[in-house]
């Protein structure tokens, strides 16, 4: 019996049409059909900015907060918001503490900027706003610390969990906005924040002092510098200096005085 004949299909071009030439008339028409059916829909389309993640889905968030839940919810997620640049701020989403530390979502936002409220209990007012692409890495953060690991221990335990790939760092840079100072600092009725500090770190995985061309320490004061450098929470700081204040000057006296 004649061993049947297996043909190989190309993909269209000179090799394609070298294969289609020796095949038979029946084995064209079939090729034909197949190309004529209908096609496969094209997926839709990332609509998202380049080198962006996409918006944190409600599964990867701590639960909503009820109605009451956490006391002036609304006004701490206004103050939590100063950490950001200002076209972020609206849109943000915003996670908040309840009386007893647990972390809530105060607001779901709509861009990739997450948001942490300051959290009760210290004598310090801190709120920080981030890349969603981070969210991994700091929900394991609080993971690790409410079972009692904090500082280098569980930096180092991190590196461990992105090296068993268990967890996964930003395949982009991805930054950090940091907001603090004393509680005076910020007022809840407002919303506003006056005379806290900003600090700024930009997360690059891997990167070196080679590769970003920056040392460990800063230059000078507010100069950028790259903490960690080689490891997968490597990231550029950027400490503003603190200026004095300015010295109230006289006013002048009138000439009718």
């Amino acid at each position: 019996m004649k061993k049947p004949t297996h043909v190989r299909i190309a993909a269209p071009g000179r090799q394609g049409r070298r294969v289609l030439q020796g095949a038979s008339p029946l084995l064209l028409v079939l090729v034909l059909f197949v190309g004529c059916g209908p096609r496969e829909e094209s997926p839709v389309a990332d609509t998202s900015e380049p080198g962006s993640a996409p918006p944190v889905t409600p599964a990867e968030l701590p639960r909503a907060a009820e109605p009451g839940e956490v006391a002036d919810a609304e006004a701490h997620a206004r103050l939590a918001v100063n950490a950001a640049p200002p076209e972020l701020r609206e849109n943000a989403t915003v996670l908040g503490y309840t009386p007893e530390g647990e972390l809530l979502t105060l607001r779901r936002g709509t861009n990739h900027m997450i948001c942490l409220a300051d959290k009760p209990g210290d004598d310090r007012f801190q709120v920080a706003c981030y890349a969603n692409s981070l969210e991994p890495y700091m929900a394991r953060g609080r993971q690790l610390r409410a079972e009692g690991m904090t500082g280098p221990d569980s930096i180092n335990q991190r590196h461990a969990d992105v090296e068993a790939g268990t967890l996964e760092m930003p395949a982009e840079p991805a930054t950090v906005y940091s907001l603090g100072g004393a509680p005076e600092v910020a007022n809840l009725a407002t919303g506003e924040v006056t005379g806290a500090r900003y600090v700024y770190a930009v997360y690059t995985p891997y990167a070196t002092e080679e590769s970003s061309g920056l040392s460990t320490t800063p230059a000078q004061p507010g100069a950028p510098w790259i903490m960690r450098p080689g490891t997968a929470t490597s990231h550029i700081m950027v400490t503003p200096p603190v200026l004095p204040t300015p010295p109230t000057l006289p006013t002048p006296e009138s000439e009718d005085e």
